[in-house]
């Protein structure tokens, strides 16, 4: 819309708004909005506001400038131990933002714990970074481990099948053998420190882990700390297996087909009473998945006539209920 001579965009949500300025990801952006390090016109911002871009919007300090058209960037990155992926580290910890120092305000797509090393993708487009990280669309990373012990048949057919960690089971994924003490293993879904929690509740402990392909991007030989624009074909063929991907933010809080979703563990339901007497010795049945609730009858006090001693006009024989 055209207003005399300036310009008002149509309402878009703050978290788009940041990541189209290249400020940080929509899940980063909800991240500092909850933190309340985000303003808008002097004021705290709350989730899912909606701003048109002529108000003055401070993100942890810095003000935004309005919407850049940039040229798209996409980075692959080959991390170090001792990295972390998001700025707000307990232990203040070296960022990777802060690492590359590149000239362009970029994000990560997803995290690398600090412990872990490899490829990172680093990008200021916005619509890429849930259409590759929701685990609904099933895109594939694939990672290099060693754990601390001999590795057995059946650890690796456990870790194939599923583990069951963080009030859920894991997606089945591919794992192959490639020593003694180290194996290959291929997710479709990012849960948090997953293949350390996995070999963890198997009785293994992951020496060193290493990512090494996220989609069709591979880690190749890039050195340890550098990185090299995606370009070209290499691009061209991630937009074609992101086109029919969802870039809806929220992950899990989405509902998905069965086959989607990590096999949940189920929970009976429980009541407080199944069923109750009534009138005529009958039973009534709590039907099934509602909860009843009893209260007690309202109950009066009599006060004793003259002459007549006090008596507790409340209580019931318990052996006739």
């Amino acid at each position: 819309e055209k207003a005399g001579n300036s310009t008002v965009m149509e309402e878009m949500r703050l978290n788009k708004y940041l990541s189209d300025c290249g400020v940080c990801s929509r899940r980063e952006a909800d991240r500092l909005i909850e933190e309340g390090k985000v303003l808008v016109d002097g004021v705290p911002a709350v989730m899912g506001v909606k701003i048109e871009g002529t108000e003055t919007v401070v993100c942890d300090g810095v003000t935004v400038s309005g919407r850049k058209k940039e040229k798209k960037v996409l980075l692959a990155v080959n991390k170090p131990r001792g990295i972390v992926c998001t700025t707000s580290d307990k232990d203040r910890a070296e960022n990777i933002v802060e690492f590359l120092h590149y000239p362009t305000r970029i994000y990560p797509i997803g995290r690398l714990d600090k412990d872990s090393s490899g490829l990172i993708l680093m990008t200021n487009e916005g619509d890429i970074v849930n259409k590759i990280l929701r685990g609904s669309n099933n895109h594939e990373k694939e990672y290099m481990v060693r754990v601390n012990r001999p590795l057995t048949e059946e650890f690796l057919e456990q870790m194939r099948s599923g583990v069951e960690i963080l009030d859920t089971v894991t997606k089945p994924c591919t794992v192959e053998k490639t020593g003694g003490y180290t194996f290959r293993i291929i997710l479709t879904q990012g849960l948090n420190r997953q293949i350390r929690r996995m070999c963890d509740a198997l009785g293994y402990r992951v020496v060193s882990l290493k990512r090494v392909r996220i989609m069709n991007i591979r880690l190749g030989d890039l050195r340890t700390g550098s990185y090299r624009e995606v370009t070209g074909e290499e691009w061209a063929e991630l937009e074609r297996l992101l086109a029919d991907s969802s870039n809806n933010p929220g992950g899990s809080r989405e509902k998905t087909a069965a086959a989607d979703e990590p096999v949940k563990r189920e929970r009976k339901k429980t009541f407080s009473r199944k069923e109750r007497k009534l009138p005529g010795g009958e039973k009534e049945k709590a039907p099934s998945g509602e909860k009843r609730i009893f209260r007690t009858p309202l109950r009066h006090y009599e006060a004793p006539e003259e002459g007549q001693e006090r008596r507790n006009v409340f209580h019931r024989d318990r052996k006739k209920d």
